[in-house]
């Protein structure tokens, strides 16, 4: 198999399904003749027209509107928010109606809609680029949240996600658009949804990671393999549905767990991941769940970035203090 970056896994995802079904329209801003912001939709214009790949107005709030009547009319919209952190000019009509659509027509209707934003930290990226605004969108129901790490996770799951029959939120990230890369199947094939991915196995500790932050797991893993600890990875792949089985099993082997999240500490998503070990795996925990997270402050200035993302060292020193409890 060839290997790809994670944007151009998103890329193929997008050509694919297109050519697949014509029915499937890709809308957002610069996403047409430009190619996306940051490529991401190269190609698809000259491929498959202005009346497929259609450039919005910058408005975050039309964008989702827009794609909630496509999915009504019969299309299967593709909508791209650049970053997710300007999601929140969109969240009446994502959270409020896209999300409710199925609950609020009784089932006569849903809405096959996806919506892509990139989001994460460490580019250098100004104010309101990186926030890590997952739990906002996690909280409404009706809603699945995808956010994937690796290039074939993330054209799988993308596939995986178009298809589905509700909306479905998904998060790309951006820090590793081009820097990770990983073996990619050329044709098509789907990740299921909810289920999440074992990235290393190991017996002493349960490592909990999703989006960019498993990049920063795996290498603290591989570090608290050099002082003798066995960290054992888990890729969450998908945060709504949450795998609790995954979690469990892991936890149950392991007898401890570490949280990783790269959004600011205080009721993001790690919080949910652990109530859920505790809810699962209380009677095989054998030291509190630790959670390593970005301080409660605004995302800072681009300089202050690796100060205020969670860092190998800082996510070594809760793997080594929860083994010692």
């Amino acid at each position: 198999m060839p290997e790809v970056t994670v944007v151009e896994a998103v890329n193929q995802a997008l050509a694919l399904e297109m050519g697949r079904d014509e029915r499937v329209v890709v809308i957002g801003e610069d996403v047409g003749k430009s190619g996306g912001v940051f490529r991401a939709t190269d190609g698809l214009y000259g491929k498959y027209g202005a009346g497929r790949v259609i450039d919005t107005p910058l408005s975050e709030g039309a964008i989702a509107g827009a794609a909630i009547g496509l999915a009504l009319a019969g299309w299967v919209p593709v909508a791209e928010i650049q970053f997710l952190g300007f999601a929140h000019n969109g969240f009446n009509q994502v959270v409020d109606q896209l999300a409710r659509v199925r609950y609020r027509s009784a089932g006569r209707f849903s809405a096959q809609v996806t919506i892509r934003a990139p989001y994460g930290g460490g580019v250098r990226a100004p104010e309101l680029h990186s926030d890590g605004f997952e739990a906002h969108f996690a909280h409404a129901p009706g809603l699945k949240v995808v956010a994937a790490s690796t290039p074939y996770d993330i054209k799988g799951l993308l596939l995986a996600s178009i298809r589905d029959p509700d909306p479905v939120l998904f998060l790309e990230p951006l820090r590793g658009y081009r820097q990770v890369r990983g073996e990619v199947p050329e044709g098509d094939f789907e990740v299921e949804i909810g289920k999440a991915r074992i990235a290393r196995e190991g017996s002493d500790v349960t490592l909990v990671a999703w989006s960019g932050a498993v990049q920063l797991a795996l290498q603290a893993a591989e570090d608290a393999q050099a002082q003798g600890i066995s960290v054992e990875v888990i890729d969450l792949r998908t945060l709504v549905p949450l795998d609790a089985a995954t979690l469990a099993a892991s936890v149950t082997k392991t007898g401890r767990a570490v949280v990783l999240q790269e959004a600011s500490l205080t009721a993001g998503f790690g919080a949910e991941v652990v109530a859920t070990i505790q809810e699962e795996a209380f009677f095989s925990l054998q030291a509190p769940i630790r959670r390593v997270a970005s301080p409660d402050v605004p995302y800072p200035v681009q300089m202050l970035e690796e100060q205020y993302l969670p860092n190998p060292e800082r996510v070594l020193e809760a793997i080594v203090a929860t083994t010692r409890e």
